[in-house]
């Protein structure tokens, strides 16, 4: 709770108002049991007419108050309450957009879309409603508790004493709804990375005819959720009858106490009346004391997940080199990297001048993504250092080492938007022509203007309702806008017909700015023009050179060669 109310700190004037509307509205609502008291006893009972008629103006003017007072109070808590709410959630989405690739590796989607939204929504929800009903409470306690004392001091004591038990009651709620909560709020993370994949594979479901085995796994995480909330039932049901059962036997007592001392003249029937009033100001906190701990249950359940979120450090951090001209010498000197204690690369070596074009081939599994994903500071090496202009990365800022790269990674990601909007995304103040450009240095351009709306088609998620390989031409078109020093395809032409792939490498060679261009591929005919051929087997660079050089070497780079173009050389010989 602590760290929720740094934020609802920030809003000082408004808490402050708010409760000083709150202060008002209790304070005359507690005058009303005291007109009833002066009703009774000095208007009715005494038959003065002067007090009856002072008792009914009183009361309409504690009424126009707590009308114009409690507005103010309901509004100034509710818009602390959205300020608030707000504020995690932006600080929350930030945060994640501050977390290295690891952590989404190791986290799930759907949990942290639970964590942005139901978790959010309660603390929204506990300083709404909750906090201000706390507050209330508190003071109404508080208060009444003197006044009636002051007025019989016997009868509160013993109405008072029936009350004690339920704040034990009260710890023992708060124990068990905490633990409950905080495992209805993983379990609902579960549900909905379960739905999050399920709608997004949809197509894949489908085409393996696997609805009714995703339906009884949903089922599944459904009922498991039902018997949490159940569980969550049963605690209420256990609980909030025994706080009822408590404060109407004090009920009982005032009446039957109360009633005694008035009969003994101890007491008036007007004091009798107001003591009633009071002793509601004293039921209702605790009553509402299992909807309070309700309430904080779910809050601090929500804010130990948020938290745990935005306190947690990331693991790369920015250095402070902001050399903004960067050219685009890359070298790796002895470079490893280990993922989960698992060596995916080993000493590394290669330096690449700007401006070059460099090839990585390999196996499935050779570490060919992970050895690029490195330059940009996505992962961070275990041993050695990568240099980009004879500056380590790691001594840079990254948005600036970053705004300096341009990737198209091997999994094409588009947004639900236009195209247009899709190829800015790199660079957003990027005009028409300059889209069109390199829209056509990417292949990209013809099909996109063939189609009913153009730039401004909208496409599904993820790219739905376009090919692979149209898919591939707007990630490509999107890389080539921002112009960068840095240029990475990450195996971004494999849907691509090797005529649009030669096209579109020959566009790339032909570019005024020649970025240093890293391609990931696995055709002969996407590499062979590159400055250096890089090919990875088990995390180690086993062959470098130049297309014609590592035919000389006929290693595993010449028996890919052999395969791919054997039926060519079969036929080059049938001519001779």
């Amino acid at each position: 709770m602590t760290k929720v109310f740094k934020y609802v700190l920030k809003y000082k004037g408004t808490l402050i108002f708010g409760t000083i509307s709150m202060l008002i509205v209790i304070g005359v609502d507690l005058l009303i049991p005291y007109m009833q008291q002066i009703f009774i006893d000095d208007g009715i009972i005494a038959g003065n007419e002067k007090s009856i008629f002072f008792v009914l103006g009183a009361i309409l003017v504690i009424s126009v108050i707590k009308a114009i007072f409690g507005y103010n109070k309901e509004f100034k808590y509710d818009l602390l309450s959205t300020w608030v709410h707000q504020d995690i959630k932006n600080d929350l989405f930030t945060h994640i957009q501050k977390l290295e690739f690891k952590y989404f590796d190791e986290m799930n989607t759907g949990e942290l879309m639970s964590r942005i939204g139901e978790d959010a929504e309660n603390i929204w929800q506990t300083i709404g409603y909750g906090l201000r009903l706390f507050v209330e409470n508190i003071i109404y306690f508080v208060i009444s508790t003197i006044i009636l004392f002051s007025l019989n001091w016997k009868l509160a004591l013993a109405c008072f004493i029936v009350m004690i038990p339920i704040g034990f009651i009260a710890v023992q709620l708060e124990k068990k709804f905490g633990k409950c909560y905080g495992e209805i709020s993983d379990k609902t993370a579960e549900i909905n990375t379960t739905a999050q994949e399920d709608i997004a594979g949809i197509r894949l479901v489908k085409a393996f005819s696997r609805e009714k085995y995703e339906i009884s796994k949903f089922l599944k995480l459904n009922k498991s959720y039902y018997d949490l909330n159940m569980n969550q039932a049963k605690i209420i049901g256990n609980y909030f009858p025994k706080i009822e059962f408590l404060t109407n036997i004090s009920l009982v007592i005032m009446i039957v106490l109360g009633g005694y001392l008035v009969m003994n003249e101890d007491m008036t029937v007007g004091v009798l009346v107001a003591f009633s009033g009071y002793i509601w100001n004293l039921i209702w906190p605790m009553r509402m004391l299992g909807e309070l701990t309700d309430l904080i249950s779910r809050n601090l359940a929500s804010a130990k997940k948020i938290f745990a979120i935005i306190e947690r450090e990331p693991e790369i951090k920015s250095g402070s080199s902001n050399n903004i001209k960067i050219r685009g010498d890359i070298k790796f000197e002895n470079v490893s990297f280990s993922y989960n204690d698992e060596l995916v690369l080993k000493n590394i070596n290669l330096d690449i001048k700007a401006g070059s074009t460099v090839a990585i081939m390999g196996t499935t599994g050779s570490g060919k993504s992970t050895l690029l994903n490195l330059i940009g500071r996505y992962y961070d090496v275990k041993e050695g250092s990568i240099k980009v202009d004879d500056i380590d990365v790691k001594n840079y800022n990254l948005e600036v080492l970053r705004s300096s790269m341009a990737i198209v990674p091997q999994d094409t990601f588009l947004f639900s938007d236009s195209i247009l909007n899709n190829i800015k995304f790199s660079n957003e103040n990027a005009d028409i022509d300059e889209v069109k450009k390199y829209s056509k240095l990417a292949c990209s351009l013809n099909f996109i203007e063939d189609l009913d709306e153009g730039f401004n088609t909208e496409i599904g998620e993820r790219g739905i309702g376009l090919s692979g390989g149209q898919k591939q031409r707007i990630s490509i078109s999107r890389a080539l806008i921002r112009n960068s020093s840095i240029l990475i395809l990450d195996d971004s032409t494999s849907a691509l017909d090797m005529e649009t792939e030669q096209e579109l490498l020959k566009n790339l060679s032909g570019m005024e700015k020649q970025s240093t261009t890293f391609i990931v591929a696995h055709r002969i005919s996407a590499v062979k023009n590159s400055d250096l051929i890089v090919y990875l087997e088990n995390g180690e660079i086993k062959e470098k050179g130049t297309h014609e050089e590592l035919l000389g070497l006929k290693g595993a780079y010449y028996d890919i060669y052999c395969e791919q173009f054997k039926d060519f050389n079969a036929l080059e010989k049938e001519v001779i």
